[in-house]
Formats: C-alpha cells, structure tokens, sequence
C-alpha cells in the first residue's frame, strides 16, 4: 500500500511553492492578456527600482545585485542631501576641496555612476528578454521594448552625465586652481580677489590689463563688493614690496620704448615683464610663478593694494579673447544698454569722424540678450564713449555673468563652461580654498551686489586722485558704521 505524502506545509517551502507558482516567475503563457499585463509590470519595476524584475521573474543572483547597487545609489544620494544641508563645508571639502581625498571621492562617483548606467542598460535587455514578446499581444511586442529602451535610456544617459560632469570638474579644479599657493585666512573679515580683464593684441609684447577691479566677498554672509579701478590712474602709491621701494613717491609716468608708456596701471605688466635691466620681473617677484601667479600680476597686486589700503592675496586673469566663450557656454546675459554704441574698430589713422564708415553694427539700447560675441564688444567699446563708461558697461557685465552662475544653469551646462574656463582662466587661488568660496558663492546669490566706482561720477578727480579719500570710501563701504541705538523717548 502506498501512502500519499502530504505537501510540505514549512514556512520556507510554503514561500518557495508562492515564488515558483506566482504569475510574474511562472505565468500563464496561453493568455497574451496576461503575459502582456505581466510584461508591462516588468517594464515597471526595471525602471522603479531595478533588479527588482530579476529577483521577481528572472536571475534571482543578478536581481539581487542590481538590487543592492539600486538602494546602495539612493542610500549614497540621501546621505550625501543631508549633510548637504547640515554640514556642507565638509561635503565641499570632500568633492572640491583638492588633495587626494577628493580627487578619491571625484574618481569613485565616477566610476560608480558609469557603472551603474552600465548596469541598469544590462537589467533592462534582461527584463525584456523576460516579457517574452512573442507571447504578448501583437501591438505589446514593439510598444513594450521601446518604452522600456527609452525611458531606462534617458535615465542612464543622465547617470552618465552625472559620472561627465564629474569628470570635467576633476580636470577643471587640477588645471585652473593653484595646488602651491598658500591657503590665507580673510583680511579684516573680507576676501579681496583681483579679478582683471586683459587685451591682448597682435603687435604687443605684453597683455595689458584693460579691465581692473577687486571682488571684496565678506567671509561670514558672502556680501560682495566690486571695486573699478581705472586703467589710467596717475602717481598711484604701492603697497610695502619691491614696487614701492622702486617708486616710494607713487608710480612715474614712463614714454620709452622699452619700458612701455603712459602712466597707467595696466601698464605695469609690460613694464615688469617687457624691461630688460636689473628691475626685471624675476628680480622683483622671484616666487612669484612657483605661487601660481606672475611677476606682473604681483606688481598690479601691490598698485591695487596701495590704491585702495586693502590687501588682496589672490587674483583672477581672464582674457579677453576668451570672454565670449565662458558668455555663450552660460547661455548668454541679459544686459540693460543705455547708449547706441557700435560694433567693430576703426581704421589706423581714424581721425574720429563719422563712425558709420567703419562700424560693422551696432548695440542698440534697451534691455537685450546677448550673445559672447556681442557682450565682449558692450564691454570694450570705447570709440564713442570714455573709459569711464567702459568701465560701468564691464561692472553690468559682471553682475549679470554672476546672475547666471546658477546651480541649475550650471549643472545643465557644466562641461561647456569648465572647457571654457580652462582656456580662458588663470588664477593663483589654491584648490583648498574652494570648499569656503564656493559655500560663500552661494550665500552672495542671495544678496545685492555693492559697487564703488572710482571715478569722476564717484567723486574721484582722474588727473590728481586723492588716495587717501579713496581709502577712506573702500572703508565705509566694507564696515559701514554701526547705527547707534537711540533711548526710546
């Protein structure tokens, strides 16, 4: 007599028998109703939380691996906003802040994510190869595998630009910011950065820096003070250095060949760097290339510093050729123009006549778009305005870049404005100072921008500055005074 075995009724084999007998693993393939439901909940989860597909239909090992690398990304993305916003001093110091443990972190969400895009591309052939077209239904069999290859490639594709961006920002901080130079505490609570503009043309020894002005970011609230300093100041002191021991009365015009001419602080690269006697610039400045910065640069650091009875540790160079580049990989600026001002250079020997013989267009006024191209002539016009005005049109210029320097608009565009800024940026600032700056960045986005123009519209006499006056308004302007309380009457 053969006795009949009952089924095994054990909590473990009782979830294998629902496993085994559940319709997504083992479904009724009869029905192309139901192996085309079935075939669109696949689709489902492989995009919700992939793996999962697996671990319910297929390849329990791989579903269970990409399970783990699903929740492992959430988990590293949760952590990762939190201390963002409870600690984001340390997580800038750990993805900008240079060094190697940085170039670590930068170098693993690289990998990861390309990995993981890799992973979830791997998931879905997998997960329609589970569908099993051929036992949906007729219309199924091509709207089923082309969801699932376009979503899951848009959202992998976006992964990958993820593990890009990465990867530009790796090279951007390693090629534009100072790994050498020293990491200084703010002076009198400020930041003071030398941001200058150059004008290099064919012809020219030297660049000359035709735009000069100084970002003053407070260290505490990120407040930020931009400062325009005309490129023709005369008699203008130094602070202590080499410089001011060579002109201890102030700057002296010079009209030589050799040592360039005019008066001007933008002059005073070609005299450092062009000169040839014993004031040359690796004489005056002979750390100065080993710090990140150059030997003109250091004297114009001196002049600004005497200028304004601030010290600046640090500088920005961008060049003016490049200007348009960094403009249009941030999408264009907005610009208000108060002046018809014209496109294009007039002819040697142009004895200031009628523009509309050489003007190729113009700027029209009014509130416009621009592109890089047309912003960098808004900027260096100067045929039928002073320098002055050049200088009021350059600060617009430079609040309105600042304007786009959003973190969306950032992020959207990342790897067209870190190719623009290698080519056009050259600074001494140091990669561990980029953790503070960039937290300070995004503190000033949240603030009015303060401007001092030094100029006669600024109570500046441009033949005879009264430099003392002039440290006087930088002082006011950085520490107003406190108001005092008066006692309620």
């Amino acid at each position: 007599m053969t006795l009949l075995r009952e089924p095994a009724t054990s909590a473990r084999t009782g979830r294998r028998r629902l496993v085994e007998t559940a319709p997504l693993r083992n479904p009724d393939t009869t029905s192309p109703a139901t192996m085309t439901k079935r075939g669109w909940w696949l689709v489902a989860l492989n995009i919700l939380l992939p793996g999962s597909a697996q671990v319910l239909a297929g390849n329990r090992r791989l579903g269970r691996f990409g399970l783990g690398a699903t929740l492992t990304l959430w988990a590293v993305v949760l952590v990762t906003a939190a201390a963002a916003l409870f600690w984001r001093q340390g997580v800038l110091w750990l993805t900008v802040g240079g060094g190697w443990v940085s170039w670590l972190v930068q170098t693993i969400a690289q990998i990861g994510l390309i990995g993981y895009a890799l992973l979830w591309i791997v998931l879905t052939l997998d997960t329609i190869r589970l569908v099993r077209l051929v036992k949906v239904a007729p219309a199924a069999r091509v709207a089923i595998p082309l969801v699932a290859v376009l979503v899951v490639g848009l959202l992998s594709s976006g992964a990958a630009y993820g593990a890009t961006i990465v990867g530009a920002a790796r090279g951007t901080i390693s090629t534009v910011f100072s790994q050498s130079g020293p990491s200084l505490p703010p002076s009198d609570g400020y930041y003071n950065i030398l941001l200058l503009g150059a004008d290099s043309g064919e012809g020219r020894d030297s660049m000359r820096f035709d735009s000069i002005s100084v970002v003053s970011v407070n260290a505490e609230t990120g407040a930020m003070t931009i400062t325009g300093i005309p490129r023709d100041m005369p008699g203008f002191p130094f602070a202590p250095g080499p410089m001011q021991d060579l002109y201890p009365d102030g700057h002296e015009s010079h009209d030589d060949e050799e040592c360039g001419w005019g008066s001007g602080i933008n002059q005073l690269r070609t005299e450092v760097e062009v000169c040839r006697n014993e004031y040359n610039g690796e004489n005056l400045y002979p750390d100065a290339v080993a710090l990140g910065s150059e030997p003109g640069v250091e004297a114009t650091k001196d002049a600004v510093e005497g200028i304004l009875g601030i010290e600046i540790p640090y500088y920005v160079f961008i060049d003016m050729y490049g200007f348009a580049a960094l403009i249009d990989a941030l999408g264009g600026v907005t610009v208000t123009v108060n002046e018809r001002l014209p496109i294009g250079g007039p002819p040697e020997g142009w004895d200031g006549d009628d523009v509309n013989e050489w003007a190729i267009g113009w700027i029209e006024p009014g509130t416009q778009g621009m592109d890089g191209d047309t912003a960098q002539w808004y900027a260096r016009s100067r045929y039928t305005t002073s320098d002055f005005d050049r200088m009021l049109r350059q600060r617009e210029l430079q609040r309105a870049i600042l304007a786009q320097f959003t973190p969306q608009n950032v992020l959207t565009r990342f790897t067209e404005v870190a190719e623009a800024g290698t080519a056009i940026i050259e600074t001494d600032l140091p990669q561990a100072k980029l953790p503070e700056f960039f937290d300070l960045m995004l503190k000033a986005k949240e603030q009015e921008v303060t401007t001092i123009e030094l100029t006669p519209d600024g109570g500046i006499d441009e033949f005879n500055p009264d430099y003392a006056y002039i440290q006087q308004l930088v002082q006011q302007t950085l520490h107003p005074p406190t108001p005092t309380p008066t006692p309620e009457g």
